[in-house]
């Protein structure tokens, strides 16, 4: 599948894509419920990660041509491009110390947590990103109006998504003994979730910004803050596609 231009084609794409993932994550829970395959859990996840990063964050951009010109926009746009996909890199290296830390701490055992939480807060931040695909799709295309629609659901999706975690999952974990100052499941736990929801906050802001911003017409098809937020946020929901498995469905149960 390659990546396309017109709109109808471009909102087909992301339609597609929000399946394949629905498909992968279904598979993920079946395969920790049945037998915890942790190798096929390991290639899902990164079979899902590729899909996000290649359709949704658009990495193939990179490879576009700014010109010789510094001062047109096309170059400062290729030159911003790389500046943020530099610093999510960065940033991935927090989370990839988080993921090696909950290994080392945990190995092949995890958190007494709800399987069932875990998929649905998994899902609420998966059509989270299908939404703002819409939404930057919508943008591209001059849809001022779809773009608005859409980053408004992804903002509700995102805050539910919070609320899921330190609402819900937070309160529920302490009860079950999943408490950083007893274990170190309770220090895994707690660290990682809160440095993503952290993250996922931050994304709420920037597309409160943006959302502000394109409704007082400040934006159209060239231009580019909107692909940034939208690049960041699928970031978020890339690191939760590895969060995901390692703290709810990866390893068994302690004791």
């Amino acid at each position: 599948m390659s990546h396309t231009q017109d709109k109808s084609s471009a909102l087909l794409q992301g339609i597609v894509i929000f399946v394949y993932l629905a498909v992968l994550t279904a598979l993920e829970y079946f395969i920790a419920v049945t037998f915890n395959g942790v190798s096929i859990l390991a290639i899902v996840a990164v079979v899902k990660a590729a899909l996000v990063i290649y359709f949704y964050m658009h990495i193939y951009k990179l490879n576009e041509d700014g010109g010789a010109d510094e001062h047109s926009y096309e170059y400062k746009t290729v030159t911003n491009r790389l500046g943020l996909w530099l610093f999510l890199l960065s940033d991935s290296f927090v989370f990839a110390g988080l993921l090696v830390m909950r290994f080392n701490l945990l190995g092949l055992t995890r958190p007494n947590l709800s399987q069932i939480l875990g998929l649905a807060v998994t899902a609420v931040l998966l059509i989270s990103s299908f939404f703002m695909n819409r939404a930057e799709t919508a943008m591209k295309h001059g849809d001022r109006k779809g773009f608005v629609q859409n980053i408004i659901i992804t903002l509700v999706l995102g805050i539910g998504f919070i609320a899921g975690v330190l609402g819900v999952e937070w309160p529920r974990a302490i009860a079950e003994g999943v408490v950083p100052s007893l274990n170190t499941y309770g220090a895994a736990f707690f660290m990682m979730t809160g440095m993503h929801a952290l993250h996922v906050l931050t994304g709420v802001i920037l597309l409160l910004v943006v959302l502000n911003n394109a409704r007082k017409g400040l934006y159209d098809n060239k231009d580019y803050p909107i692909e940034a937020a939208a690049v960041y946020w699928h970031f978020v929901d890339l690191v939760w596609i590895f969060f995901y498995p390692a703290l709810y469905l990866i390893g068994k149960l302690p004791g």
